[in-house]
């Protein structure tokens, strides 16, 4: 019985810093930093021009990304460029976009072939 419970305990550690990585990615923002920056490193100003959220904004969420391991810094004179840490962040985020391509397109299916249905 001691066996089983330190085995759920030591699952239930896991499930938490899972979930706080998955929060940390679940903001629209975040999302769409990640997505631009996977294409290589860039400064906060390359940021918003790209993705058309203010500077203080995309600050605050790249200081959440930092803190939690999800990007990292390269600081070149005054300039400081922002990366993905590991590229398997962003295996994680094209996984999910594919998930969400079938889906939606199964779900599309399913409600065009109810309207096309001929009765």
């Amino acid at each position: 019985m001691v066996f089983i419970e330190s085995i759920f305990m030591r699952k239930e550690s896991f499930y938490h810093l899972h979930s706080e990585i998955c929060k940390t990615m679940a903001n629209p923002r975040r999302e769409a930093i990640i997505d631009t920056i996977h294409r290589g490193e860039m400064t906060v100003s390359t940021l918003v021009k790209k993705t058309g959220i203010s500077q203080a904004n995309i600050s605050q969420h790249l200081a959440i990304l930092r803190s939690k391991g999800v990007v990292q810094t390269r600081r070149e004179g005054n300039n400081i460029y922002y990366s993905i840490a590991n590229p398997k962040i962003i295996e994680a985020y094209d996984l999910i976009s594919e998930f969400l391509k079938e889906s939606t397109s199964y779900k599309n299916k399913t409600v065009n072939d109810a309207f096309n249905y001929k009765r």
